[in-house]
C-alpha cells in the first residue's frame, strides 16, 4: 500500500513505510539476533474509551477489541481519561481511569501500571484530552513508568505553541516509538520536532472489514430507500464544515430531485457545555432558508460502531466538507474509504493522502459551488462513481482492524527487539541518584524473610516468600556458604549496623537441609522440595551438587563451630565421590571450589587431592581443545555461572603452584572479562539468559541475572589475590556496581530498604521479585567485595557497616 510522498522534501526526511506484518518482522529480527524477540504479554492503553463520545474513545475502543481478537483478551486492559467527576460506565476492559485535571491520579497510575506487571504502554495522545498546559500531565505519567511505551499521535501540528512544543519533545523523548497515520504527521514530526525517521511507525486508522455493498442494502433502515442518499457523520462542531453542503444542495437537487443529506451524529460535548445546540440549530435554519428542510435529516445521536456500518452502508456519496486544511488524521475519513464509499472532500491533510490515485474527489474549502458540481457529476455517471469506490475499498484492505492489530503488534515486537540490542534508560533511572564504589550497609532483612524453620525458601513474589515454589538444594548451598562467610566476619561486627542480625542457628538450619537432601542409594543430592517437605526428584542436576559440595567445604574451610564442621565432614566424604562421573564444567568448578576450602583447612587429604587434581585437569583440558585466538573459553558457549570456570583454575592453580592452570585461568577471565564489557561506556553487562552467547554468533544482551555478577566478583577478587595487579580490583569493582545501578537500564537490583535484591534486568525493566538466588549472589558479592585489605582503596570492611545507599 503507496501513500503519496509529494508533500516531503526531496533529500532531507526519511518516507515512513507502513509496518509489515508481525512474522515478516520477526523473520527479519532472526537475522540481526538469535533471540527471537516475544511479543509482550500485557499491555496497557491509555486514551478515551467507550461509552465516552469522542473520536479517540471510538478508537481506543476499536483498537483494543482489534488486538484482542488478533491475539487474545488476556492481553490487555484499557486506562481512560474521565472530563466528569461521575466518570462513566466503562466496560469491564477498564481497570483503572484517570481524572482529566488531577495531576496525582497521572502519578498513581504510573504506580499501578509498574505493579501490574504491564510489560507494553500504548498512549493514544490528543493534546485536548489530558489535563495541564498543552495535556502536560501526562508527561507525569510518562516519567514514573518502568516499562516501555509506543505513543499513537492523533494530532501533530505545524505550528505548535511552546507548550504544544516541549510537550511532544518530551513525549516523542519518552516513548520507544511514535505511530502515525499519515505521511504529513510523519514529516512535521521529523521537520518540527526534530524526531528521527527511524523512531517512526506508519500504520493507518483502522476501519472496519465490510463487505461490498450496493447502498440500497441499508437504505430502508433510514426510510430513504429509492433516494441519493449523501452522508457526513461524526461529532458536530462548527469546523466540520456541513452548512457548505446544505449551501449546495439547491443547485443538486436541481438536477436529482432524489437527493437527501444525512447528518448523522451529536454535538460534541465540549461544544455542547460551552454553546449548547447553536451549530446544530443554525443548520437547520440554513436548511430551511435555502429551501431545502425536507432534504436534511438530522439523526442527533451519538453513533455507535454498529449504526456507523449502517449509516455508511447507505451512502451513495459521502462528504467529509471540513474547513481548515490542519487535520492530520480523520478517522470518519477513513471509514468511509474502508467501505468503499464514493467521496467528496476538501483538500485537508489527511484527505490529500488517502484520496490520491482517483480515491476520491477533492474541491476547495468554503465552495458550495464546487461540492454541487463534484456531487452533480459523479450522480450522472455511475460508471465514474463505481471505479471510485472500487479503487478505495482496495486501497482500504490493509486498513482493516485486523491488519492495523498486526501493526501495532509488530510495532511492540520491535520495540522489544530494539530493547535487548540497545537497551534504553527510562526517566526516572536517568534522575535518580546512585553512590557506586562504596559499599551499602548491610540488611539481612529479607535474607532472614526467606528463611524459616525448613530452609532457605527459593522464590519470592515482589518481597514476600513464595511458599508455592518451596525450596533448592542450590539455594541452601549458597545460603550456607554465605552464612558461614558470616560468622567469620564477627558477630561483634554485625552490631555495628542497624540491621537484624541472622538466626542463630542458620548455618545448622542450611546444613541439615544439605543433610535431608542427601540420597544415599544414588550418593546423590536432591534439589527440589516442595513446600509440604515432599521432594521432587530422587537426585537433582550435577550442579546442585557442586554446589553442595561448595557449601559443605566452605564449613570445613571456615567455621568455628566443631558440631557443624563434624556434620559437614561426614556429609562432604559420603558426597564427594559422585563427582568424579560428572560431565558438567560447572559442577567440576562448584566442587573444586568446595575441595579447595576443604583442603585449605585439610590439606592432607589424598583422596580429595587426589580428585581435585582431576577435575582440574579435566577443565584445563577442556578450556585447550576449545580455545582458539578468538574464543578463549571451557566450551563453546557462555551460558550461566560463567566466572566460576576461571575462579576454579585460579584457585586450584595458585594451590598447587600449577603456572598452567593460572595462566589459563587469568586469560580465560580475561576474555571473559571483555565479553561483559558495554563496549560504549565500559560497565559491567553480563551474558543475558534468552540464548546465551554461542560460538560465532551474537550475544544475548538479557535477561542479565546476578548470579553472573556475583560470580565475577569472585573470579574477579581470586584473580587480585593471585596476582595483585590492581585491575582485577577495580574489574571486581565494576560487577559489584551492576548491583548498584551502574548497567544497562541504570536501576539498582539491590533494595536497600529490604537488603533484597532484584531477580534480574529485562529489556525493559528490572524483575521486582526477590528470589534466593539472587538475594544471596548480592550479598555474598557484598561480603567478599568488603574483605578486600587495602584501606586505600573503594570499598573496606569497614564500611560495610557504615556507608548506605541514597
Amino acid at each position: 500500500m503507496s501513500l503519496p510522498n509529494t508533500v516531503l522534501p526531496q533529500g532531507m526526511l526519511e518516507v515512513v513505510s507502513l509496518r509489515p506484518l508481525v512474522r515478516e518482522e520477526v523473520s527479519a529480527t532472526r537475522s540481526r539476533s538469535h533471540s527471537k524477540p516475544s511479543l509482550p504479554s500485557r499491555i496497557a492503553v491509555i486514551g478515551n474509551y467507550l461509552p465516552r463520545q469522542c473520536g479517540i474513545a471510538t478508537f481506543t475502543t476499536d483498537l483494543c477489541a482489534a488486538i484482542s481478537a488478533e491475539y487474545g483478551t488476556a492481553r490487555l486492559l484499557a486506562l481512560p481519561v474521565n472530563d466528569t467527576e461521575e466518570g462513566y460506565d466503562y466496560p469491564t476492559r477498564v481497570r483503572w481511569s484517570l481524572a482529566q485535571d488531577d495531576l496525582r491520579s497521572y502519578q498513581e497510575a504510573a504506580e499501578f501500571l509498574n505493579f501490574n506487571n504491564i510489560d507494553m504502554v500504548c498512549l493514544q495522545h490528543e493534546y485536548g484530552i489530558f489535563g495541564g498546559p498543552a495535556g502536560s500531565h501526562i508527561l507525569q505519567l510518562l516519567r514514573g513508568l518502568k516499562m516501555p511505551v509506543v505513543t499513537t499521535l492523533h494530532t501533530v501540528l505545524r505550528e505548535p505553541n511552546p507548550d504544544q512544543l516541549r510537550v511532544m519533545e518530551e513525549i516523542a523523548e519518552l516513548s520507544d516509538r511514535l505511530i502515525v497515520m499519515s505521511q504529513l504527521s510523519s514529516q512535521f514530526l521529523q521537520e518540527i520536532f526534530k524526531v528521527p525517521g527511524s523512531k517512526i511507525d506508519l500504520v493507518p486508522h483502522g476501519v472496519p472489514d465490510l463487505p461490498f455493498l450496493d447502498p440500497n442494502f441499508y437504505k430502508d433502515r433510514f426510510g430513504v430507500e429509492g433516494k441519493a442518499v449523501l452522508l457526513t457523520f461524526g461529532l458536530l462542531s462548527p469546523n466540520k464544515g456541513i452548512e457548505n453542503v446544505i449551501q449546495a444542495l439547491p443547485q443538486i437537487l436541481s438536477r436529482h430531485k432524489n437527493v437527501v443529506y444525512l447528518v448523522a451524529g451529536a454535538t460534541h460535548p465540549h461544544v455542547l457545555r460551552r454553546e449548547g445546540e447553536q451549530y446544530r440549530a443554525h443548520l437547520q435554519a440554513l436548511a430551511k432558508e435555502v429551501g431545502v428542510e425536507s432534504n436534511v435529516i438530522f439523526h442527533n445521536r451519538f453513533v455507535s460502531p454498529e449504526e456507523m456500518v449502517e449509516f455508511i452502508g447507505a451512502a451513495d456519496i459521502y462528504i467529509t466538507p471540513y474547513r481548515h486544511e490542519a487535520q492530520v488524521v480523520s478517522g470518519t475519513l477513513a471509514y468511509a474509504l474502508g467501505a468503499g464509499k464514493a467521496i467528496i472532500s476538501t483538500p485537508y491533510w489527511h484527505a490529500i493522502e488517502l484520496l490520491d490515485d482517483r480515491r476520491g474527489a477533492l474541491v476547495p474549502f468554503q465552495d458550495p459551488d464546487a461540492i454541487a458540481r463534484k456531487t452533480v457529476e459523479l450522480l450522472d455517471t455511475p460508471a465514474i462513481r463505481h471505479a471510485m469506490r472500487k479503487r478505495a475499498y482496495l486501497f482500504a484492505r490493509e486498513m482493516v482492524w485486523k491488519r492495523v492489530a498486526q501493526g501495532y503488534m509488530e510495532s511492540f515486537a520491535r520495540v522489544r527487539s530494539d530493547r535487548m540490542e540497545s537497551p534504553q534508560v527510562r526517566f526516572s533511572a536517568r534522575v535518580a541518584q546512585k553512590t557506586l564504589n562504596q559499599l551499602p550497609e548491610l540488611n539481612l532483612k529479607h535474607f532472614n524473610r526467606l528463611t524459616d524453620d525448613t530452609g532457605m525458601l527459593q522464590h519470592a513474589i515482589f518481597t514476600i516468600p513464595n511458599n508455592a515454589e518451596g525450596y533448592t538444594t542450590d539455594d541452601n548451598a549458597r545460603a550456607l556458604v554465605f552464612a558461614v562467610l558470616l560468622e567469620q566476619m564477627g558477630k561483634e561486627q554485625l552490631g555495628r549496623g542497624q540491621c537484624p542480625v541472622p538466626a542463630e542457628d542458620s548455618s545448622f538450619r542450611y546444613l541439615a537441609f544439605l543433610q535431608h537432601a542427601f540420597n544415599p542409594e544414588k550418593g546423590r543430592f536432591k534439589n527440589f522440595l516442595a513446600y509440604d517437605r515432599h521432594w521432587n526428584e530422587a537426585e537433582g542436576s550435577e550442579d546442585c551438587h557442586g554446589r553442595a559440595l561448595w557449601g559443605l567445604g566452605a564449613v570445613l574451610g571456615r567455621s568455628r563451630d566443631e558440631g557443624l564442621r563434624c556434620a559437614a565432614g561426614r556429609l562432604f566424604e559420603v558426597s564427594l565421590p559422585a563427582v568424579m562421573e560428572f560431565n558438567s564444567p560447572r559442577a567440576w568448578a562448584y566442587a573444586l571450589l568446595g575441595i579447595q576450602e576443604y583442603l585449605d583447612s585439610y590439606p592432607g587429604d589424598r583422596d580429595a587431592q587426589k580428585i581435585r587434581s582431576v577435575l582440574g585437569t579435566r577443565l584445563l583440558e577442556m578450556y585447550e581443545s576449545i580455545r582458539t585466538s578468538d574464543w578463549k573459553w571451557f566450551e563453546n558457549i557462555l551460558a550461566y555461572g560463567n566466572a566460576r570456570l576461571p575462579q576454579a583454575m585460579l584457585l586450584v592453580g595458585s594451590a598447587c603452584s600449577d603456572d598452567r592452570m593460572v595462566s589459563v585461568g587469568l586469560e580465560a577471565l580475561n576474555w571473559l572479562t571483555e565479553a561483559q564489557r558495554c563496549a560504549t561506556n565500559g560497565y559491567f553487562v553480563p551474558i543475558g539468559s534468552q540464548g546465551f552467547y554461542r560460538q560465532g554468533e551474537e550475544k544475548a544482551r538479557f535477561d542479565q541475572q546476578p548470579l553472573e555478577a556475583a560470580g565475577a566478583v569472585s573470579a574477579c577478587l581470586q584473580a587480585y589475590r593471585t596476582t595483585g595487579d590492581s585491575r582485577w580490583r577495580s574489574e571486581a569493582w565494576s560487577a559489584f556496581n551492576w548491583f548498584l545501578g551502574d548497567n544497562d537500564l541504570q536501576l539498582p537490583l539491590y533494595d536497600s530498604v529490604t537488603g533484597g535484591c532484584r531477580d534480574g534486568l529485562h529489556p525493559d525493566r528490572a524483575n521486582e521479585n526477590q528470589g534466593a538466588e539472587s538475594t544471596l549472589s548480592f550479598l555474598m558479592a557484598l561480603l567478599e567485595i568488603s574483605s578486600l585489605p587495602e584501606p586505600h582503596s573503594a570499598g573496606t570492611s569497614d564500611e560495610l557497616f557504615v556507608a548506605s545507599t541514597s
